[in-house]
């Protein structure tokens, strides 16, 4: 199989598809890896890296579009990429369709098989493919709150640690999954005063059992959010339903309780954010004051630590994607049932319920069609 990676085009993405170690492991498997001249500088990987480990250097991703059976990316295919997108192709990627009605009518038309990292799962019942992003979010989501509840940025001017003799910042985490679990542990770590909230109370008994005494778990209602929310000097958005957009768990009224200039992180931005007030937003130009609160929504916190990121999430993409490659797709899907939810989108078929339902699309499931 012709394995494609170009250079990633979304604003101030600096993560790349594959490493030089993943190229190793595709070429020792015979495939052919087509790397885009450049892509991997943001993450400090050279061309020469990649040449030294069996990869092609194209100049051109039109190129790499064109002669790739699968093509291996971090973000979504943005509107200029979706002409080159080629029926039967494979594109394994974030997707986060619910969110996007345009990209998932292109991938529909072109009739591409659309796997999603964010809806494979595990035996758990997890999203591996999620989980190493969703850790560096979290954790970066407690440090740009910080940043911007400096007073320069229009914030509320509290060190989250406060000093002998302050009050601690409050942050409120709305959500115990991985975000939740990775912002509480370095909230908790830089001296904050921290609450979260979840629907499941198994997940609040185990994050309980971590943090014990240095945490506060509440169950997760419109009632407690916002009894929460009115006192909070920062405000964690970490809610995921698989495959499906964000539930809007805080409205713009709601936004008027809250202390002027207290911080709002949404880090369910790609799933169309848990805050009504949510709109995307890049890291040239982060944040947003609205009703006297700040907003960080950026859309791809993870891209602004793109080595770190980049080798934790291929850590993880890297196993199916040779499954992949080396079986084909449909093979690759029926040996391991994982796949399955991963297919999104298969030659002109919405295969994930949630994304088919939140657009009136008709849903085919992918077991019928491979």
């Amino acid at each position: 199989m012709i394995i494609g990676c170009t250079k990633e085009i979304k604003k101030h993405e600096y993560r790349v598809g594959l490493t030089p170690s993943n190229v190793m492991d595709y070429v020792h498997n015979g495939h052919t890896v087509l790397i885009q001249a450049g892509a991997g500088d943001g993450s400090s990987f050279s061309d020469g890296e990649y040449v030294g480990s069996g990869a092609k250097i194209i100049p051109d991703a039109s190129e790499i579009w064109q002669k790739a059976d699968m093509i291996v990316k971090v973000k979504e295919p943005l509107e200029e990429e979706y002409p080159k997108m080629r029926k039967g192709q494979i594109i394994y990627t974030y997707l986060h369709l619910a969110a996007d009605r345009p990209l998932t009518e292109a991938m529909l038309q072109r009739e591409v098989k659309g796997v999603a990292y964010e809806t494979i799962t595990d035996d758990k019942g997890g999203l591996p493919l999620l989980a190493p992003m969703s850790e560096v979010a979290g954790r970066l989501s407690i440090l740009e709150g910080a940043k911007y509840l400096q007073r320069r940025f229009g914030g509320r001017g509290v060190l989250l640690s406060g000093v002998p003799g302050t009050k601690k910042a409050k942050v409120v985490i709305i959500g115990g999954g991985v975000v939740g679990l990775n912002a509480a542990k370095m909230a908790i770590g830089l001296g904050a005063d921290v609450t979260i909230l979840d629907t499941n109370i198994d997940r609040l008994r185990y994050i309980d059992d971590i943090f014990g005494a240095t945490i506060q778990t509440l169950t997760s209602t419109p009632y407690n959010i916002k009894k929460e929310i009115i006192n909070a000097d920062v405000v964690i958005g970490a809610v995921l339903i698989h495959g499906a957009a964000a539930p809007k768990l805080v409205t713009k009224f709601d936004l008027q309780t809250m202390l002027p200039g207290s911080v709002i992180v949404d880090v369910a931005v790609d799933q169309g954010g848990c805050f009504e007030t949510t709109r995307a937003t890049y890291h040239d130009n982060p944040i947003f004051v609205e009703d006297g609160v700040v907003h960080y929504c950026v859309a791809n916190m993870p891209g602004s630590t793109p080595r770190t990121s980049t080798i934790a999430l291929t850590n993880t993409t890297i196993s199916r994607g040779l499954a992949i490659a080396n079986l084909g797709l449909e093979e690759a899907a029926k040996r391991d049932h994982h796949i399955l939810p991963g297919i999104n989108t298969y030659l002109g078929k919405a295969t994930c319920k949630p994304v088919a339902d939140e657009f009136g699309i008709e849903y085919v499931p992918i077991v019928s069609l491979i």
